[in-house]
Formats: C-alpha cells, structure tokens, sequence
C-alpha cells in the first residue's frame, strides 16, 4: 500500500504529459468495490468501468438506481485520473500489480488547502458494506418517512429522511431545506444502520442505530466535512419548512435588480433588453453544489423546450475561487455539459454572505441553489430555496407540476403596455 505522501505525488503528475502506450496498465473491466478512509472509518462505494483503455473507457458510479458516468485519463503507465465531471475535484488512482487500486480523491480548485480522502478498491466485488455470508439479520425495517433533528448551527437544521426496506437492505434520501442527499443506498445490521452514497461531491456517510423505543439516533458526515449527530422518530407526517417561504424580498422591494459579468466579462443586467417583458427565471448557484447541478439538469432542457414562448433564463454563479478565469473554466464546464442555452453570470466567491450581498433585495441566502421567477411585468414573483431533486419521489412530482403550472400561468400572461413601449 502507498504512503499518502506518495499518493499526493501522483495527483501533482501535469495532465499535459499524459502518456499512454501499448503496455499501460489500465483498469480492469467489470465490478469494484471502493472504500474512502474519513477520519479512520471506511466509506464504500461501489462503481463499474468499460473499455479496455483510457480513450474508449467509461467510469460509472452505482447508487442504487442512480448512474454517473465519468471519463478516464491515462497519467502514466500505472496512474489514472477521473475527473468528477463539472465538480472540481477528481479520483486519482494507482493501478498496482495485482489489479487493485489505491489513491485519492481531493479538490482541484487552485490553491485550496483542503483535506484529501485516500482510498483502495478491488475488483469483482459487488457488495457494498459487507460480504454476504457476514450478513446479519435486520431487526428492524425501517421504511417510512422520518422526521429528523440534526445538531448543527444552521437556522433550519430539521430535515425529513425516506426509507426503504427490503430484507437487510436500505435505500433512502435525506432531505433539507437546501436540497437532498441524492440516493443513498445502505444496509440494516441486526439494530444498526448505515448508508453511503458518492455520485462525484464528496461521500456521504450515514450511521445510526435502532433504539429501544424505536427511534433513530446516529452521525450524519459528508465526506471531508464536520459530523454531525441526529435523532429520529418515525413520522408519516413529517415535511419541511416551505420552501416558497423562507427566502422572500425585503420591505419595499418588488423587483430584482443586479450587474454582473459573464462569461466573457460583459456585464449584464435584468433591466438589458433583452429580459423587457419576459417572464426570466434567475438561478442561483454553484457549480460544487451537486443540487445546483440537479436544478440545472432540470431547467436547462425546460427552457430550450419553451425559450420561444416568452420567457428567459439566467444562472449566477458563485464559485469556490473568486476569479472571473477560473468561474470561465467551471461555469463553462457546467454549460457544456447540460447544453445551457442562457446567460451564465459570476456572481463572486461561494458564500451565502457575498451572494445576499450581490441580491440586496432578498433577506438573506439560506441556500445554493435559490430560484427566482420574475413576471412580464419586472415583478418577483416567486422564490424557491434550495431544490428538490426526482430521489424524492411524490416531492419533485409536487414541484415539477406547480414550477410548470405556475409558469404556463406567468407565461400567458399580456406583456404590460410599459414594458411594451420600452423594447
């Protein structure tokens, strides 16, 4: 096994040298089990590689029902690097002589000194937690909706999990007010519970236990980040905060108005002709945020769909370097890959406080992403906090259905005779 200082070393190999030859090693087709090391506990993950070779080969993450699909670089003869898509963070690995693998998995933002997880993975395993034959028995099934307390110092810490069960096997999702866990997959051991997920944003990791009185207590960790402890009771009648009512505009404001720069350093604004008399959908984001990334696989083919009806679209995003250069190379990243067909904007450094900063007119951030609907009449007329992704089942049923009904509604609307005469 290497040193974690010999696995830094292969994550500093320069892409621009990338050398690829008959006798490079690669990784080998089929299943692996993967397991990150976070704070001496082992994370697993599952995922799948096809293709014999770093040009033809993809990488895909499995939880449970979800996909992710990766492309592969050759580094060097026995190292490999697989970008985490429009997150700017990879896996890099070693491939060693018995096939297996061990490397990291750490941030590629520019001068960010933050924590790296190491990890190994072995081939032809498709379990996740433990082998089979080491089952034990579930003395529990926990399926159902759960209402959850969470220790932390977020304004909204309360959240809703859903779960299912079947035998000693555990899928399920966490939701809060700025978006959810995406799919977790997990297991039930006798009174304990654990659950994972890595989709490309740092792992989660979820443990708990069954107590006597039938609730859930446990720690909740994503990946490099601080735990944090929670408590459950199960409670089908369990929901959130309203969404449509925790971000609103302050006394005496109707409209929203800003002027930040694209892609290319133009500076746009809401009152550029272009949006008069539309109905504009502004979303708020980051490109490290995975729900932000969920809303944008949502809105982006809503909007190709229906731009010829009268109506804009516009993200801003707050990036984890606060550099027009480096928000080019992410946000344009996220463009490509989603086919984004609307303004991008920089909005500045990923802070909830910078962000309330550049929207005056909101009370505060609470989330990335937040969504804002503005009526043909310049008018805010909706606010969203955070996103709800299709994990959640009924719950994006539920958004999906008002977002388009609320919008045909705005979208039929006349375009008022004022903004009529200023276009």
């Amino acid at each position: 096994m290497k040193t974690t200082k010999q696995l830094l070393s292969i994550a500093c190999l320069s892409i621009t040298t990338l050398t690829a030859n008959a006798q490079s090693k690669f990784i080998k087709e089929g299943s692996w089990r993967g397991t990150f090391k976070v704070n001496e506990v082992q994370v697993p993950f599952n995922f799948e590689v096809k293709g014999k070779d770093a040009e033809h080969a993809t990488f895909t993450l499995l939880n449970g029902s979800r996909r992710d699909d990766f492309h592969v670089k050759q580094l060097s003869e026995d190292s490999v690097f697989i970008k985490m898509n429009t997150y700017d963070a990879a896996l890099v690995a070693k491939i060693h002589e018995d096939g297996s693998l061990s490397g990291i998995y750490k941030s590629l933002v520019p001068n960010f000194r933050g924590n790296f997880l190491p990890f190994t993975a072995e081939y032809g395993k498709t379990y996740r937690f433990v082998e089979p034959s080491k089952e034990q028995k579930a003395n529990h099934n926990l399926s159902g909706k759960w209402a959850i307390k969470i220790s932390s110092k977020e304004p909204v810490a309360d959240q809703v999990a859903i779960f299912e069960q079947k035998g000693n096997r555990l899928k399920g999702v966490f939701l809060k007010v700025t978006g959810d866990t995406r799919e977790l997959e997990g297991i039930v051991q006798g009174d304990e519970f654990t659950l994972t997920g890595f989709s490309g944003p740092s792992p989660w990791l979820i443990r708990g236990k069954i107590n006597p009185d039938k609730s859930i207590s446990g720690e909740v960790g994503l990946g490099i980040y601080n735990n944090v402890k929670f408590e459950g009771v199960k409670d089908s009648k369990a929901e959130l905060p309203d969404p449509y009512a925790l971000t609103y505009l302050k006394p005496g404001y109707e409209k929203l108005d800003f002027k930040l720069p694209d892609l290319n350093g133009k500076l746009v604004s809401l009152s550029d002709a272009k949006y008069k008399g539309k109905v504009v959908i502004v979303e708020i984001i980051g490109t490290w945020c995975p729900n932000c990334t969920d809303q944008t696989q949502f809105l982006s083919p809503w909007y190709k769909a229906n731009k010829d009806r009268g109506v804009e679209a516009v993200a801003v995003g707050f990036e984890q370097k606060d550099d027009l250069e480096y928000a080019k190379y992410t946000l344009g990243k996220l463009r490509d890959k989603y086919d984004i067909q609307y303004d991008i904007l920089f909005g500045g450094i990923a802070d909830k406080k910078v962000a309330s900063e550049k929207f005056e007119a909101l009370n505060k951030m609470i989330a990335f992403p937040t969504t804002i609907i503005i009526g043909r009449d310049g008018k805010v007329k909706q606010i969203y906090t955070g996103y709800t992704g299709e994990v959640t089942g009924k719950y994006f049923k539920k958004y999906a259905k008002k977002w388009n009904k609320d919008l045909d509604k705005l979208i039929n609307e006349p375009v008022p005779s004022a903004e009529l005469s200023l276009k």
